[in-house]
């Protein structure tokens, strides 16, 4: 009789085990499908210092850069801001940040920018007419939203340049910023986006800014900088575009934009 008490015992004790095993299972591999397909959001970012009256000038070039080995001279002035100077803001460490600090990003037909942490440098540029939006940017590489700490101007480059863009400098524009490039371990998990936009504004009831995350759509109708969280591992596809008011896209060349960037 006892024989049997104890071999009906060890068998409930292993149909037990079995059973809380496969429960520990299934709860493990929820957790893993979760995280898995994490839902992708973005949400305004907050406690960066305003810098209101921080200002961008443009001493050289002109508006016609003759060259003749494609390599031109730039320099700017600032005012009431440091570059090289880490942000006081707590997104130096929520963020992708500059060892280097604050800079200006260069973006020339919005095209990926190049950072500069000073004021004269020397860049090549092909011969043709081109188009610069310059702004200064935090050591996280926010930009400096105000119409003073930006640059927007119109380059020849050569004697027989020409231009293929036909842009209208005086139009709604999308200028693409961030995010750029590859991003890993805790960077990857909070990227900053962010772009400038010029002769317009947005609003609920005005112009807007589409944005497609891998495939998520988000109507961004503030002109502010934004935080994209639930991003998977891999290969990320980001796509901006004006839009107006019934959501037709505003014409321009550098109104609809597409850039990759990697998370590892």
């Amino acid at each position: 009789m006892k024989t049997k008490l104890f071999n009906f015992f060890t068998a409930f004790c292993i149909l037990f085990l079995s059973f809380s095993s496969c429960k520990n299972n299934e709860k493990e591999k929820k957790t893993v499908q979760e995280e898995k397909t994490e839902k992708i959001s973005i949400e305004k970012l907050t406690e960066s210092p305003a810098y209101s009256d921080a200002t961008l000038q443009l001493n050289q070039p002109g508006s016609i850069a003759n060259t003749i080995d494609g390599k031109v001279e730039f320099n700017f002035e600032i005012n009431n801001y440091t570059l090289g100077a880490q942000t006081d803001s707590p997104n130096t460490k929520k963020l992708a940040n500059s060892g280097k600090g604050q800079h200006i990003h260069f973006i020339l037909n919005n095209q990926p920018y190049s950072a500069h942490y000073e004021p004269k440098f020397t860049k090549e540029i092909p011969e043709g007419t081109h188009h610069l939006v310059a702004f200064l940017s935090r050591s996280y590489h926010e930009s400096v939203k105000n119409e003073n700490s930006v640059i927007v101007k119109k380059l020849v480059v050569g004697e027989n340049s020409k231009d293929s863009l036909t842009f209208d400098i005086a139009s709604p524009t999308l200028i693409y910023s961030r995010p750029k490039g590859t991003y890993s371990g805790e960077d990857a998990k909070h990227l900053l986006l962010d772009f400038f936009v010029l002769n317009t504004t947005l609003s609920e009831k005005g112009n807007k800014v589409k944005a497609n995350i891998n495939g998520e759509e988000f109507l961004i109708t503030e002109w502010a900088p934004y935080v994209i969280k639930g991003l998977p591992l891999g290969e990320v596809t980001i796509q901006l575009e004006l839009i107006d008011a019934q959501g037709n896209p505003i014409p321009g060349p550098f109104n609809k934009v597409k850039r990759t960037v990697t998370l590892k």
